[in-house]
């Protein structure tokens, strides 16, 4: 019998051409989605008829009540090795065998400076009336070098950002919860007394932490009321560590530069959405990881947990 496939919210419409399917042909017939399902029962209705599900990084919760609703569901194929919106307890009690893939961190690394760069130099206003035909230079960059880069988080992603930061001649600090001097010194960065420190002396904040309970709302209303009003603040992590509403309140009222943010409460953002029109916001729609790499990495070993899991020996569990 052949055994139907999802691939959910394939935005650009490349799931199956960017990697090679042809190995489950005859075995597994694969649908794609390109839209994404807004609702729980919108989900559960379109996947109802499916044994295999195949979901990109953390776009779509599968709690023990959506589980519920897939009794056809053997295997989930999640991108990543890492996903926080998966009931696993649920969905072993229900069968359904879950597997990751590899993730590479470079791509949030060059997202990061891209946004950065864009904030400190204006570059879509300036591109875009280049383009229309406006005036010929409308804003004064913010330098980069002798400037002070604070990092919330130095992990994998955290310590390669800092490397750039390093190589533009940035002053370099971090601060975590946990974080050492002697990984800051690893990373050739100092290491911030406290939260504090970092955001009242730094020209540019980036996160770079794991979201948690201890994150969750790490960067509230009064953390950026201590940042400087030329500061701009950067988040490619997670959008639950800085809180929404008070971040579009300060760029509302300029207390900060600016900020640059990949990451929503709601993705993808609801087409009213104030953060849509907010001033001196730079946003992009998720595109951290969104690379032809790691997207032929994504969708070729997904082929493979397929393999795999039809072989009746899974790889790259996970929960």
């Amino acid at each position: 019998m052949t055994l139907r496939c999802a691939v959910l919210d394939d935005f650009q419409s490349v799931a199956t051409t960017i990697a090679d399917w042809s190995p489950l042909a005859g075995k597994v017939d694969v649908v794609t989605f390109p839209d994404h399902f807004a609702g729980e029962s919108e989900l559960a209705s379109a996947l109802a008829e499916f044994d295999i599900v195949v979901t990109l990084r953390e776009r779509v919760p599968f709690p023990a009540s959506l589980l519920a609703r897939l009794p056809r569901l053997r295997l989930l194929v999640a991108s990543g090795m890492r996903n926080s919106v998966i009931d696993y307890a649920a969905a072993r009690a229900q069968g359904v065998t879950v597997c990751g893939t590899a993730s590479s961190s470079t791509p949030p690394v060059e997202l990061t400076w891209a946004l950065l760069l864009g904030l400190a130099r204006g570059i879509v206003p300036e591109a875009e009336a280049v383009r229309e035909g406006g005036r010929w230079q409308s804003t004064v960059g913010a330098d980069l070098h002798g400037r002070r880069l604070g990092l919330l988080g130095l992990g994998k992603i955290g310590s390669r950002v800092a490397q750039v930061g390093l190589a533009f001649g940035m002053d370099v600090i971090a601060w975590s919860q946990n974080l050492t001097e002697e990984r800051t010194d690893e990373a050739g960065t100092a290491l911030a007394a406290t939260k504090e420190e970092l955001l009242e002396s730094s020209d540019f904040v980036s996160v770079h932490l794991a979201l948690s309970d201890r994150t969750r709302g790490l960067v509230g209303a009064a953390e950026l009321a201590r940042m400087r009003p030329t500061a701009y603040l950067i988040n490619t992590s997670r959008a639950a560590i800085v809180d929404q509403d008070a971040l579009l309140s300060a760029l509302r009222a300029g207390t900060i530069a600016g900020a640059g943010v990949d990451v929503f409460d709601t993705e993808p953002l609801p087409a009213d959405h104030p953060l849509r029109t907010a001033p001196r916001l730079l946003a992009t729609p998720h595109l951290g990881y969104v690379t032809r790499a790691n997207y032929e990495r994504y969708y070729g070993q997904a082929v493979e947990d397929i393999q795999a899991f039809l072989a009746g020996s899974p790889v790259r569990l996970l929960g």
